[in-house]
């Protein structure tokens, strides 16, 4: 998300013979000469081949052993092995605002070396998440934003004038409600679906855009901020989504593409790895605008996807290094990490790339795409809080979420996650 077990698919063509970057120095292993690099991450393991086999012919005399851990459990897991020093871990994926937790455990090892490069060959501000008290400790990967679908029948069957893919023309989240409703009345079974239902990385920007932070003081990383007005108005509006039969309750997050690609819902918010999903669909019409926000508010849009970073521990953790170097801030090893995982990469010399097969892949349909992923990244796009207590803030948070959306009062329920987070946190004072 993080971007946070997003749905990934295929971006068609994008994985077509990617050039090799220039031949990085081989490290030295073990008594067979062969350096063997162990790699942990949540990935499926082709969305990884790629890059791990562009590294080795760039490398010759270094492997890459990847793990994939379920993405529900990557967490305790490298928590677990980390904190015992383990040194058969040399680098792995870190979901960016776990990154203050986890280089205030001593689990990441230094990277600020590479500051000038980094901010030199990432995205704007796309690295921002990496630091912690002003250390740089991963490097960004890849990248995220968000798009308001829309299916163009539903629409045209209920007389409403689909939004403009024009930043300058966003509909709010009440007119997008107010046609959601008149397009459930004219037949479509849902009127408005999140892809990451009940996750903070897709909801943080609802009270954002009211004005209500992002429910962390930005003044003391651990006091909560989730009962002020802001919070309270955005909460009761994804409430009532539910509770009016607008978005179902009751289904899990990997099912809401589903839905709209079936025909069923008029509008859904997802990122622009969808374009993949929708366009193989041949009897969906669909188009995309950007992501609303509320009226009075500011339009603001989720950020930031997975960097890695290296175990200070680790047995090969400087041949790990050169392995993130080269996903991370080589074209060649950017694209290669999204030929078969079409996200944004945080690569500035990669983007383009992406960004022109995203106007082409969807056809009409996407064509603009790229401009206005390119604006929401620039313009839009807000990070998630930076704090030590991230993790259980996380999980604290996506229970309220699930319970608010199945019917608790908003009020109370973010009542009582406030004062979870203080006795969570009162443990890391």
């Amino acid at each position: 998300m993080s971007q946070s077990g997003l749905s990934r698919r295929r971006l068609l063509g994008l994985g077509a013979a990617l050039p090799a970057a220039g031949a990085l120095a081989a490290c030295g292993g073990g008594g067979d000469g062969t350096t063997t690099i162990q790699f942990v991450a949540p990935e499926d393991p082709k969305n990884l081949e790629p890059v791990i086999r562009g590294f080795e012919r760039a490398n010759p005399g270094v492997r890459v052993k990847y793990t994939p851990v379920p993405f529900d459990r990557v967490n305790d897991v490298l928590q677990a092995r980390l904190g015992a020093k383990d040194t058969e871990i040399d680098v792995f994926a870190v979901d960016p605002p776990r990154v203050s937790a986890l280089a205030a455990r001593k689990f990441l090892r230094d990277l600020s070396g590479y500051r000038e490069q980094v901010r030199r060959d990432v995205l704007p501000g796309q690295d921002a998440p990496s630091y912690f008290r002003g250390r740089l400790w991963t490097m960004p990967i890849w990248s995220s934003t968000q798009f308001l679908y829309y299916n163009v029948d539903l629409l045209r069957k209920a007389g409403i004038e689909p939004p403009s893919s024009d930043p300058a023309a966003r509909w709010t989240w009440e007119r997008t409600v107010a046609a959601a409703r008149k397009a459930q009345k004219a037949g479509a079974q849902y009127g408005l679906l999140f892809d990451q239902t009940d996750r903070y990385y897709q909801l943080q920007v609802l009270p954002a855009s009211l004005g209500g932070g992002s429910g962390v003081s930005p003044h003391d990383e651990l006091t909560p901020e989730i009962t002020n007005p802001a919070w309270v108005k955005a909460m009761r509006w994804y409430h009532d989504l539910f509770a009016d039969g607008l978005a179902p309750r009751g289904v899990s997050p990997d099912q809401m593409n589903v839905i709209f690609s079936s025909g069923h819902a008029a509008f859904f918010v997802g990122g622009p790895w969808d374009v993949g999903v929708f366009s193989a669909v041949t009897k969906l019409r669909w188009g995309l605008a950007p992501h609303p926000y509320f009226a009075g508010g500011r339009p603001v849009t989720p950020t930031d996807s997975w960097g890695w970073g290296v175990n200070p521990y680790g047995a090969n953790a400087d041949a790990g290094l050169r392995f993130v170097r080269y996903a991370a801030l080589t074209k060649a090893g950017s694209l290669q990490t999204i030929a078969t995982n079409p996200i944004i990469p945080a690569n500035a010399a990669a983007f383009p790339t992406y960004r022109r097969e995203l106007d082409r892949q969807g056809g009409d349909a996407s064509a603009g795409a790229g401009a206005l992923m390119d604006h929401e990244l620039r313009h839009t796009a807000i990070h998630r809080p930076r704090t030590i207590g991230y993790i259980q803030f996380e999980d604290i948070m996506n229970k309220a979420f699930a319970d608010i959306r199945n019917g608790a009062e908003p009020a109370a329920r973010l009542r009582s996650a406030s004062s979870a987070l203080v006795s969570a946190w009162g443990q890391l004072r």
